[in-house]
């Protein structure tokens, strides 16, 4: 099986890269199941309805959040309803939505977690001991399970990937925005990445104008973040997948810039 996986989609610079290049990403990679992380797709904070479905229409399989899961609050009132989006498991059981999904596509099924880190975000439950029992839940169903852990640090992203060795069949890490050149298969079959990187304006900073966080960095102001519009870069990871065993074959990098899509 093979999958392909977005990471951080930054606005609606970032949709419109993923519309484009996602035709090219198919062809050149074949992906049987894509996944997305959203939670920036709506202005850089959250995600909507209307963006759910245009990920959707544009071929997105699965779309995994964040710590921006609740920045636009109708969400609480369609979440329940979308079962093909999942927030961070270790949310409160109170919370909306699903932590996990099984993605059917193509003819493949595959379980998709999504995790939140606690070093440098807000205390919620373990995700370690949130992923274990999730885990022990959907190998009673399938051996192919994709981990999504939304982190800041990236000792506690790595820490992850060593605790789900074998267990799961890819971690990669989501949030920082900034692709890692560790890409690797980890001893007992898992695919690993500590974060995947971001689709977005490559000239502001982490996809945001970069003027105003240059002003609440220089000032401690207040400051007013929007989406850059610059030119695009676009990152994610493919993997391949053992179906038979859940175990990760390989794992490979993508990175494309606007100005490279256009020479294509």
């Amino acid at each position: 099986m093979n999958v392909l996986f977005i990471g951080d989609i930054v606005g609606n610079v970032g949709r419109a890269a993923v519309k484009k290049v996602l035709p090219a990403l198919q062809s050149k990679y074949n992906p049987h199941i894509i996944i997305a992380n959203g939670e920036n797709a709506a202005a850089g904070r959250g995600i909507t309805s209307a963006i759910v479905k245009e990920l959707l229409d544009a071929g997105v399989h699965g779309i995994t959040m964040g710590n921006h899961t609740w920045d636009n609050k109708d969400i609480f009132e369609w979440l329940d309803d979308q079962p093909r989006i999942v927030r961070p498991a270790n949310f409160a059981p109170e919370a909306p939505g699903q932590g996990a999904a099984i993605i059917k596509a193509n003819g493949k099924e595959l379980a998709i977690i999504n995790l939140q880190g606690r070093t440098f975000l807000p205390p919620i439950d373990c995700p370690f001991r949130k992923a274990d029992e999730l885990i022990e839940q959907l190998r009673q169903r399938t051996r192919n399970i994709f981990v999504d852990f939304h982190a800041e640090a990236t000792s506690e992203k790595i820490a992850m990937g060593w605790h789900l060795d074998g267990k799961a069949s890819v971690v990669v890490g989501t949030h920082t925005h900034v692709q890692t050149n560790d890409d690797r298969i980890l001893p007992n079959g898992t695919a690993y990445i500590t974060d995947v990187g971001m689709v977005g304006s490559m000239d502001g900073v982490l996809g945001m104008e970069r003027g105003a966080v240059l002003h609440k960095f220089l000032t401690q102001l207040p400051s007013r973040f929007v989406v850059d519009e610059g030119d695009w870069h676009l990152h994610g990871v493919s993997v391949e997948i053992d179906e038979a065993t859940g175990k990760a074959k390989r794992i490979q990098k993508i990175r494309l810039t606007e100005t490279e899509w256009l020479l294509m």
